[in-house]
């Protein structure tokens, strides 16, 4: 803790994370203020409003001279030659990344949980977050999104733990290193590695340092929970100084899955803890992926004295994140679901999920290939595979196309014409206003359609819902509040 700073002021607080750190220290005390390069949406603009701390928009010295601040908090978008990073910098004000601040102003008072991997961090991180809650433990939490029933990602408790999501991206444009480096885990979950972001990394044995770093801060007396049926995973485990714990299908995994099935509206599966014990557990969220975040949080859960009991009822009533397989609404007989997915194995498992919950349903995929690695051609054909569970798909060809060189690009008509080769149709399509005349003209009662980015997709998922309920009375929508019913 720091007891000369009283206020803060953050660069880049639009974003999930800078946000909910923003929203953080608010609720701890201190006095707090933002900028922003643009307008920020729902629902970080909605929360910052909420808590009264003051946004600017667009990035000058000014905003930072008046509010006089006695720390600035570096989002890990912001450039060096930023006014406010560069204003910081020549005028010697204190200035710390987002991680950096997280370690300094709440890890010190708590035993850090660290979720790490490629895939299912925010999930397991939130579901771990809402099964301490419910169990009493009054932790921190700290997720790169919003939980459902919470309407925000994140906790300030004065319990033993806090749960934190750790990012493998770069920290700062003064700290390449990932920003799961700052966390300080006494307990670290690993879910799975797998490549990605290859503007920062070059290849997968640089992932694989990355995450290997993150398993030797685990100190002889922590834990890692690894999952078991990721030969990445289980390499990385034994360079661990800690106690390691396996899940997953694995003869290995002493937390080890025997059964699972899927009934519409939730999963159940029966697994054993390393005592031999036999657990029947049932989760609302969709897929065998989330099946395995749910195992992986059970074994920390376990280690932090909550009751099987407890456990299990937190995982059954656990509503899940937004923009994770979340239903945005149904009209006319169409669901619309709003989705995060966007690496190549994200997109199979969320299909897959899907077409498990609802198996009545044709199942429609509208796909923005937005990030830094999506828009290049590393994923060209594992994209075209990941696609063979909806009969219909719709590729949004992505921006910034041209600052990629040529031959390194993802070609959108080229996906298309593969995905249509495995089976289901497919179109690439230059706007979302082209994708919502298509789908308009496409859709029919019965149908649910999957929007997938990592990004706002220009408010597509409620854009086609609005649509959709303006074209007859028989339209129903299902309201905001009512999709934590778990039918999904």
């Amino acid at each position: 803790m720091r007891p000369s700073v009283r206020k803060i002021h953050l660069l880049g607080v639009g974003g999930i994370g800078m946000g909910t750190l923003a929203s953080m220290l608010k609720e701890k005390g201190f006095e707090v203020s933002g900028s922003d390069r643009g307008a920020i949406y729902p629902p970080m603009s909605t929360q910052l409003e909420r808590l009264r701390i003051p946004v600017a928009k667009g990035y000058r010295p000014e905003n930072i001279r008046d509010f006089r601040p006695d720390l600035v908090v570096v989002g890990n978008h912001i450039r060096r030659e930023n006014p406010e990073a560069a204003y910081a910098m020549e005028n010697g004000l204190e200035y710390l990344s987002m991680p950096e601040a997280i370690r300094s102003f709440f890890l010190p008072s708590h035993e850090s949980v660290v979720v790490a991997g490629t895939h299912g961090k925010s999930t397991t991180t939130a579901l771990l977050g809402w099964a301490l809650t419910e169990a009493g433990r009054d932790p921190s939490v700290f997720v790169g999104g919003v939980i459902k029933g919470w309407e925000k990602g994140h906790r300030v408790g004065r319990g033993r733990f806090m749960v934190v999501e750790g990012d493998e991206y770069d920290t700062a444009f003064f700290d390449k290193g990932p920003k799961f480096l700052h966390y300080q885990p006494q307990t670290g979950i690993l879910t799975g590695v797998e490549y990605d972001h290859a503007d920062i990394y070059p290849d997968v044995e640089a992932v694989l340092e990355a995450f290997r770093r993150f398993v030797r801060l685990i100190p002889p007396r922590g834990c890692l929970v690894a999952n078991g049926d990721d030969p990445r995973c289980r390499l990385l485990a034994s360079e661990c100084a800690g106690e390691v714990v396996l899940y997953g299908w694995s003869r290995e995994a002493l937390y080890r899955f025997h059964e699972l099935q899927t009934e519409e509206g939730r999963v159940l599966f029966r697994f054993s803890t390393p005592e031999g014990e036999n657990r029947v557990v049932v989760s609302r969220l969709p897929g065998r992926h989330n099946a395995a975040n749910v195992l992986a949080a059970m074994a920390v859960l376990d280690r932090a004295g909550i009751s099987a009991e407890q456990a299990s009822q937190a995982v059954e009533t656990f509503p899940g994140l937004r923009r994770r397989q979340d239903i945005v609404g149904e009209a006319g007989g169409v669901l619309v679901v709003d989705d995060f997915a966007h690496h190549p194995t994200a997109v199979r498992e969320t299909l897959g999920a899907l077409r498990e919950f609802h198996p009545r349903r044709r199942l429609l995929a509208v796909f923005e290939p937005r990030t830094n690695t999506s828009r290049r051609r590393f994923f060209q054909h594992e994209y075209a595979a990941a696609f063979n569970e909806a009969e219909l798909v719709c590729i949004q060809r992505p921006s910034g196309l041209e600052d990629i060189p040529p031959g390194d690009r993802l070609d959108p008509e080229l996906l298309a014409s593969d995905i249509r080769k495995a089976g289901p149709r497919a179109r690439a399509f230059d706007s979302v206003a082209d994708i919502l005349a298509f789908l308009e003209d496409s859709l029919r009662p019965g149908d649910l359609v999957v929007c997938m980015s990592n990004g706002s997709f220009d408010d597509l998922p409620r854009r086609l819902l609005q649509r959709l309920s303006s074209k007859g009375s028989n339209s129903s929508t299902l309201p905001l509040r009512e999709t934590r019913t778990g039918r999904i």
